[in-house]
C-alpha cells in the first residue's frame, strides 16, 4: 500500500508538472528540473531506501534520459510503478554492495572514474555547436585546405591472363590483341590462364573472365589493390580504351600477365555541396578534441602530475612464460602424466 501510495504521487505530481508551463520557464533552462518540474515539485521525496531518498527530480531524471521511444514505455500508471521500482531495487543494491565494501573494488573504482570522465565530457560538449549550427565559413575553409581529399582519381577495371611461361605468354599475347570482344577474351582465359578452372567457367560470364578488381593511377595511395601487383596497375594506366589489351606481357615475379582494361571510371571532384555534411561531422569531431585537450591542460596545471618511469619501465617487462613441458623430476614423481 505504501507503494502504490508513492506511485500515485509520482503519477499526479508528474501530471502536474508537466502541465504547468508558467513553472517550467519560469526559471533558468539550464537549471530548471526535468521533463518541466518546478523546483519545489522536482525536490519532493517519492520514496526512502534506508537513509537515502528518491525525489520526483530523480525520476524526472531518469525518464529525461532515455530516447523518446524507451520514454513512451512509461506512460501507464503499471508501467510508471515500475520505474519506481526498479530504482528502488537500483539503489537497494547500491546500498548492499556498498555495505559489502564493494564500492572500494578496483574495478569497481575504475568503472567510477570511467562514468565521471563520460558525465564531464558530456557536460563539457553542451557549449557545443550541433554540425548544422557550423558556419558555412568555416566548412568552406575546410574544404579549400582539404581539396585534395575530395579528389577522386580515375578507377580502372584490370581484367588478366596469368601464365608461367613467357613464350607461351607472348604467343597467348598476339591471340588477346587479335581477339574481337570481351566474350573472345574470356574464351581465351579458360584456355590459357593458370588460374582457370571448370568450376570457375561454370559460373563467371565470358566478359568478366580473369578480373582482378578496380585500381587507381600508380601515384594514388588509395588505388592499390593486393590482387593487382604494381607493374600491372601500371600497365592498365597505359591502355588508350575500354575492352584493349596492353601491348606487352608485363612479368611479376614468376608470373607473366597478358592485360586487359576492362572498365574505366572518370575523375571526380566532389563539390562543397556534395561534402559539406561530412565536413560538418568533422569539425564538430575537431572542436571536441580541441575541448577535451583544453580540458587536459588546464586539469594538468591544476593538479599536480608526477609519473614513475622506472616504475612504468619494470611493469612493462612481462614475465617469462613458463615452461609448459613437465620437469624431469615433476615426470618421476608417481601419479605424474
Amino acid at each position: 500500500m505504501k507503494r502504490a501510495a508513492l506511485v500515485l504521487l509520482v503519477v499526479s505530481a508528474l501530471s502536474a508538472g508537466c502541465g504547468d508551463n508558467s513553472a517550467a520557464t519560469a526559471g533558468s533552462a539550464s537549471a530548471a528540473p526535468a521533463l518541466g518540474l518546478s523546483p519545489e515539485q522536482a525536490a519532493r521525496v517519492v520514496a526512502k531506501v534506508g537513509d537515502n531518498q528518491i525525489t520526483l527530480g530523480d525520476y524526472a531524471a531518469t525518464l529525461d534520459r532515455m530516447d523518446p521511444f524507451d520514454r513512451t514505455r512509461y506512460q501507464t500508471p503499471d508501467r510508471k510503478r515500475d520505474l519506481l521500482k526498479e530504482m528502488v531495487d537500483l539503489e537497494l543494491l547500491a546500498i548492499e554492495a556498498k555495505r559489502r565494501g564493494l564500492d572500494k573494488d578496483p574495478a569497481t573504482q575504475e568503472a567510477t572514474r570511467q562514468v565521471l570522465r563520460d558525465a564531464l565530457l558530456a557536460d563539457l560538449h553542451k557549449t557545443l555547436p550541433t554540425p548544422t549550427e557550423i558556419p558555412m565559413d568555416e566548412v568552406k575553409a575546410y574544404y579549400d585546405a582539404h581539396v585534395e581529399d575530395y579528389r577522386e582519381p580515375e578507377r580502372r577495371r584490370v581484367s588478366a591472363i596469368v601464365l608461367d611461361d613467357e613464350a607461351k605468354a607472348k604467343e597467348t599475347l598476339e591471340a588477346a590483341v587479335a581477339a574481337a570482344d570481351a566474350t573472345a577474351w574470356g574464351k581465351l582465359y579458360f584456355e590459357k590462364s593458370i588460374g582457370a578452372s571448370a568450376e570457375q567457367q561454370k559460373n563467371v560470364p565470358l566478359d568478366l573472365a580473369g578480373d582482378l578488381g578496380i585500381v587507381g593511377p600508380p601515384d594514388d595511395k588509395k588505388g592499390a589493390s593486393a590482387r593487382v601487383p604494381e607493374p600491372v596497375r601500371a600497365a592498365v594506366f597505359k591502355i588508350a580504351k575500354v575492352g584493349d589489351v596492353f601491348s606487352d606481357v608485363v612479368k611479376d615475379g614468376s608470373k607473366f600477365y597478358i592485360v586487359r582494361l576492362s572498365g574505366m571510371t572518370a575523375g571526380h571532384e566532389r563539390s562543397v555541396a556534395e561534402t559539406e555534411r561530412q565536413i560538418r561531422v568533422e569539425l564538430l569531431k575537431q572542436k571536441m578534441q580541441q575541448q577535451e585537450s583544453d580540458l587536459e591542460a588546464e586539469l594538468r596545471k591544476k593538479f599536480k602530475v608526477e609519473i614513475d618511469e622506472q616504475a612504468l619501465a619494470k611493469l612493462s617487462q612481462a614475465p617469462d612464460a613458463p615452461d609448459p613441458t613437465p620437469s624431469a623430476s615433476a615426470a618421476a614423481q608417481p601419479g605424474a602424466p
